[in-house]
């Protein structure tokens, strides 16, 4: 099983930076344009990417205490299993850590899950940051 972390952090205090995390509103707040489409359903939410693909994100667990989200992508033709979570901390001097970490089958598709990551990262930081 393929395991990506992507760690990084934000100039902002980690109470603003967790509510851009919201469920519905990736397409808006946390990762506009990167994705281009959020649709919340009963225990899930349908993201639609900017390249078009299109994942349903099983709503694992919400923990606002530890300001973490958990998911796991179900119904992939690409993918046996992907499982994911993000994690905002306080990171001192009014900043916050970020953390991604994702789990997925096959082990070859790390290489373009870990560039898609990436891409997301860098929208998050520059988004929440401004």
């Amino acid at each position: 099983m393929a395991s990506i972390r992507r760690e990084m952090v934000i100039e902002a205090p980690p109470n603003d930076v967790w509510p851009f995390v919201m469920l519905g509103a990736l397409h808006t707040r946390l990762v506009p344009g990167f994705v281009v489409d959020t649709r919340l359903e009963d225990g899930a939410r349908v993201v639609t990417f900017g390249n078009g693909l299109v994942a349903r994100e099983l709503i694992v667990d919400i923990d606002d205490g530890a300001r973490e989200l958990v998911w796991a992508v179900v119904g992939s033709p690409r993918l046996a299993h992907h499982n994911a979570s993000v994690q905002v901390y306080d990171a001192g001097k009014g900043r916050s850590g970020f953390v991604w970490i994702a789990d997925l089958l096959p082990d070859a598709s790390r290489d373009g899950v870990c560039v898609l990551i990436d891409q997301a990262m860098a929208v998050i930081k520059k988004t929440v940051e401004q």
